[in-house]
């Protein structure tokens, strides 16, 4: 009892000292209540405008998440405030359904020119390449949650617009596809398909489309209970594919970009950055995005990989017994007391091996029960 304490205190310190913070830019948001061209679902569009612009601006879409809103994310980002430092202008979309979840699951939304969220967006750049001078060639988008799915939705759907993405906590583009907006199949990581599969699925968003594709940058928390890291493991497949690179191919740079953080890249327009007890969503990195977006001087410099051998596809690194929770208390350590299994019962774990489980038998889970039946933390003997 007095270790679930002492948990879950430090749980409510933590959970109080990750709330987001509020920046103040130099400048309002404003709402746009133009004619930006065809938006069928009626997106709500917003911008940030700094005082002294760079010429000609870059464009910066930062896409909020379910239960979120435009203004939320201007306020618990620090897109716009970086924005009166380079010079760039914002686009902050809001989402028109209920619940503030954006539309990335209908055929509408997914096909060029289609119809769907997607294409409010699409005509708000085309409209903000016109009225802002904003350059043709530095439009990027940013997302978290719904926001992080809809960038992939952008960069299948709308390619010829951006030049760079960034997804925090998203799923691969289509893998929400379906009638209803939510996808539990697919949340739950269970929706999985070959590189050929899912290219398809980026291919016929846009018939004929030869130009270029957007790079990539996918980012996952290995505690995520929201959008499990299989998801992360097929968005790797699908734009490794697009983007005509190798999964046998990448290098690895930890403890990159942060602390815990691991940084695989699989060639310059594709990287997928694992981080190590961090749930849903990832925290937004605004700083390096820009970088990645090349507005401001990247501190790493980014190269294609060169493998003579063949390097293993990146697995979420395993959860610490800090991010467990209840599960270890009330599931794991009763099954483990009332079974005979030992650990030799368990080879390979606790990687992760790319393959959707259970709620119950969840990587990070089993990860933190076996180090327990292990002896390793010692702090919990007789919990």
């Amino acid at each position: 009892m007095i270790h679930r304490l002492l948990l879950n205190s430090l749980s409510a310190i933590l959970f109080i000292a990750t709330i987001p913070s509020i920046y103040a830019a130099a400048n309002p948001l404003v709402q746009v209540k133009a004619n930006i061209g065809p938006n069928p679902t009626r997106v709500g569009m917003y911008t940030y405008t700094p005082s002294k612009l760079a010429n000609p601006p870059p464009l910066v879409v930062a896409i909020h998440g379910c239960g979120g809103s435009a203004k939320g994310y201007f306020t618990k980002t620090r897109y716009a405030t970086l924005a009166d430092t380079y010079g760039f202008i914002v686009v902050y979309p809001n989402a028109p359904a209920a619940g503030g979840c954006f539309d990335v699951h209908t055929n509408a939304t997914l096909t060029h020119n289609g119809g769907g969220d997607s294409q409010g967006i699409a005509s708000m750049i085309t409209y903000s390449i016109a009225t802002y001078n904003v350059s043709a060639n530095n439009v990027y988008v940013t997302g978290t949650d719904s926001g992080a799915m809809m960038a992939n939705v952008l960069a299948g759907s709308y390619p010829e617009l951006f030049q760079a993405a960034s997804a925090y906590s998203g799923v691969a583009f289509g893998c929400f596809a379906g009638p209803a907006a939510w996808n539990t199949s697919c949340a739950d990581g269970d929706v999985e398909m070959s590189g050929a599969d899912w290219a398809a699925l980026v291919y016929g968003a846009y018939p004929g489309y030869t130009g270029s594709r957007p790079k990539m940058a996918v980012w996952q928390g290995d505690y995520d209970e929201t959008i499990y890291s299989n998801n992360w493991d097929q968005e790797i497949i699908q734009w490794v594919t697009v983007l005509n690179y190798s999964l046998s191919c990448a290098t690895s740079t930890l403890n990159y970009p942060l602390v815990n953080y691991t940084m695989w890249t699989y060639g310059v327009d594709f990287i997928a950055i694992s981080a190590d007890g961090v749930g849903h969503p990832v925290p937004v990195d605004e700083t390096f995005d820009l970088a990645w977006f090349g507005i401001i001087t990247p501190t790493t410099t980014i190269t294609d990989p060169t493998c003579t051998t063949p390097t293993p596809t990146p697995t979420p690194p395993a959860a610490h017994y800090g991010q467990c929770g209840g599960y270890v208390y009330d599931v794991f350590i009763p099954i483990l007391a009332l079974t005979t299994a030992s650990i030799a019962d368990f080879p390979g774990l606790p990687t992760y091996n790319g393959k959707s489980q259970t709620r119950m038998d969840r990587p990070n889970n089993l990860c933190c029960a076996l180090r327990l039946y292990r002896g390793k933390q010692l702090l919990l003997t007789g919990a």
